[in-house]
C-alpha cells in the first residue's frame, strides 16, 4: 500500500513540478510582462527606490495590520529558506554551472509573476471579523473572478492548509537539528549519543518559540521578521561575499562557466551534464522553487501591509524576487564554484555542498556560521508559513475561531520534525505545495486586464499622490 502511495505521489510530484508547470509559469509570467510592457525593467529603478526608501521610514501600522516593510519582510521569511543553500547545490550539481544563468531568466520573468500576485492580493483584500487585513490567491480568486469561480479559491486554501505542516514547518525544523548536529559533531565526535535528547530539546524550543511568535498576531509577525530577516540576509550575505573576495582570481572564470555552461554544460561538468534541456530545467525549477512566483503564497503577507496603493506594494513583488534569487541564490552559487570545491556533476546534493564551500575557504569554524545562518533561514520559514495556513484555514471555515486551535497544532509540528523521520508525508505535503500554483496561475491569467488597468492608472499620475 505504501509502495502504491510512494509511486502515485511521486508521478504527480514530477508532473508538478516538472516541465508542464514550468512551462505554465514562465508563461503566465511572459504573458505579465508583455502586457505590462516589462514593467519589472522598466520600472526595475523606480522600484528599488520605492522599496529601499521605505526600509528607512519608521512609521507604525494601524490596528491589524503590518508596515509596507514588515509585510515584505515576512513574505521574504517565508521565501528566503534553506532551499536558498541546498536548492541551488543541487541545481548545480545535476544541471551545472549554466543552471544559475536559466535560474536568472525565471527571475526576471518571475519579478512580474509576483508583482501582480502582491497587486492583486493589496486591491482585493478585506477586513476580517478582528478588522485585520487578509487577502491573497484565495481573496483575489473570490472577490475578482466572482461567486463561479469560489472552488477554485476553495482548492488553493485546501492545498495551502495541507502543505504547512511540511513544507512550512516539518523539513524546516529538520534542517535546524542537522546543522546543529553536524556542528556538535564538528567540535565533538564523542557526542553522537545525546543527540537524539539534543534534537528533541531543540524541536521543543522551536515550537514555544513559533507559539509566541504565531499567536501574538500579524503585529508581532510583522515585527520579528522585520529585525530577522535584515540580520539573516544581510549574515549571510557578507560571508558569502568573503568567499567571493578571497578567491577572486576564479571569479571570471566562474562567471563564464555560468554563461556559456548554459549553452554547452558537457564542456563545463567533464560530460557528466551533456543536455541544454537538463541545466535550463533545474536552473529554472530552482528559480521557481525558491522565490515562489507562481504559487502565489508571499502575496498573504503583503495583503496585510497598511497601504492604499495596491501597484506601490506591488513593487516589493520585484524586490523580493530580485533579493531572493538574484542576490541570495547567486551568493550561494559563487560560494560553490569559488571556493573551488570539487562538484560531482549528475550526481545528487545538498547543503553539505554550499558548507564545504564555506569550509574550503573560512575553515572548520565556519560550520557554526553556516549552522546559524541555516537555523535563522529555517526559523523565518516556520513564521512565515504559519501566516498562510492560519489565512488559508480562516477563508476554508469563514471564521477565525479555528485559527489559534490551528497555530497551536502547527507549532508542536516542530517536535515531530526534530524527531521523527516522515519522509513520505513530507513529500506528499511537497506535491501540494506545487498544486497551489494551479488555481493561482488560473486567477492570474484571468485577471491580468485587471493587472494591467491598476498600472495603467497608478503611473498615469507616477504615484505623485501617494506620500504613504
Amino acid at each position: 500500500m505504501i509502495e502504491t502511495i510512494t509511486a502515485v505521489n511521486q508521478a504527480v510530484n514530477n508532473f508538478i513540478w516538472g516541465i508542464p508547470a514550468m512551462v505554465c509559469i514562465i508563461g503566465v509570467g511572459l504573458l505579465l510582462s508583455v502586457r505590462t510592457r516589462f514593467l519589472q525593467i522598466r520600472k526595475f529603478p523606480y522600484a528599488i527606490k520605492t522599496t529601499i526608501g521605505r526600509i528607512f521610514r519608521k512609521k507604525d501600522a494601524s490596528d491589524g495590520a503590518m508596515t509596507p516593510f514588515q509585510a515584505v519582510c515576512t513574505a521574504l521569511a517565508a521565501t528566503v529558506g534553506t532551499g536558498n543553500i541546498a536548492g541551488v547545490a543541487g541545481a548545480i550539481a545535476i544541471g551545472g554551472p549554466g543552471a544559475v544563468f536559466w535560474m536568472w531568466c525565471s527571475a526576471l520573468l518571475g519579478m512580474c509573476t509576483k508583482f501582480s500576485e502582491v497587486t492583486l492580493a493589496v486591491h482585493f483584500r478585506e477586513r476580517n471579523k478582528n478588522g485585520e487585513l487578509v487577502g491573497g490567491p484565495m481573496y483575489y480568486m473570490k472577490n475578482g473572478l466572482g461567486p463561479k469561480w469560489q472552488w477554485l479559491a476553495v482548492f488553493y486554501s485546501l492545498f495551502g492548509v495541507l502543505t504547512v505542516f511540511g513544507t512550512g514547518n516539518a523539513t524546516q525544523v529538520n534542517t535546524i537539528v542537522t546543522a546543529i548536529d553536524s556542528a556538535v559533531l564538528s567540535y565533538a565526535n564523542g557526542a553522537k549519543s545525546i543527540l537524539p535528547t539534543l534534537n528533541l530539546i531543540v524541536g521543543v524550543v522551536v515550537a514555544m518559540l513559533v507559539a509566541m511568535v504565531l499567536l501574538g498576531g500579524v503585529k508581532r509577525i510583522g515585527s520579528v521578521t522585520e529585525k530577522l530577516v535584515p540580520f539573516m540576509a544581510l549574515f549571510y550575505v557578507v560571508l558569502a561575499l568573503g568567499v567571493v573576495i578571497l578567491n577572486i582570481q576564479r571569479f571570471p572564470a566562474v562567471l563564464s562557466s555560468i554563461i556559456l555552461g548554459a549553452f554547452d554544460p558537457k564542456a563545463f561538468t567533464g560530460g557528466a551534464i551533456g543536455s541544454i534541456f537538463l541545466s535550463m530545467q533545474k536552473g529554472v525549477s530552482r528559480g521557481i522553487f525558491s522565490n515562489e512566483a507562481g504559487l502565489g503564497t508571499g502575496s498573504i503577507a503583503h495583503a496585510c501591509a497598511d497601504t492604499k496603493k495596491p501597484v506601490k506594494q506591488g513593487m516589493f513583488g520585484i524586490f523580493e524576487v530580485f533579493a531572493d534569487t538574484i542576490v541570495i541564490c547567486t551568493l550561494t552559487a559563487m560560494v560553490i564554484l569559488c571556493s573551488g570545491v570539487p562538484v560531482n556533476y549528475g550526481s545528487a546534493a545538498g547543503a553539505e555542498l554550499t558548507i564545504s564551500g564555506f569550509t574550503a575557504t573560512y575553515g572548520g569554524w565556519s560550520s557554526i556560521f553556516t549552522a546559524v545562518a541555516l537555523c535563522c533561514f529555517a526559523f523565518s520559514t516556520i513564521i512565515g508559513w504559519g501566516l498562510y495556513g492560519s489565512r488559508c484555514i480562516e477563508f476554508l471555515f469563514k471564521t477565525d475561531k479555528v485559527v489559534r486551535p490551528f497555530l497551536v497544532v502547527y507549532s508542536f509540528v516542530a517536535i515531530l520534525g526534530a524527531t521523527v523521520d516522515l519522509g513520505l508525508l513530507w513529500s506528499i505535503a511537497d506535491t501540494f505545495n506545487g498544486l497551489m500554483s494551479i488555481p493561482n496561475l488560473i486567477a492570474l491569467l484571468l485577471l491580468s486586464g485587471t493587472v494591467v488597468k491598476l498600472v495603467n492608472d497608478f503611473f498615469a499620475t507616477e504615484g505623485k499622490t501617494e506620500k504613504r
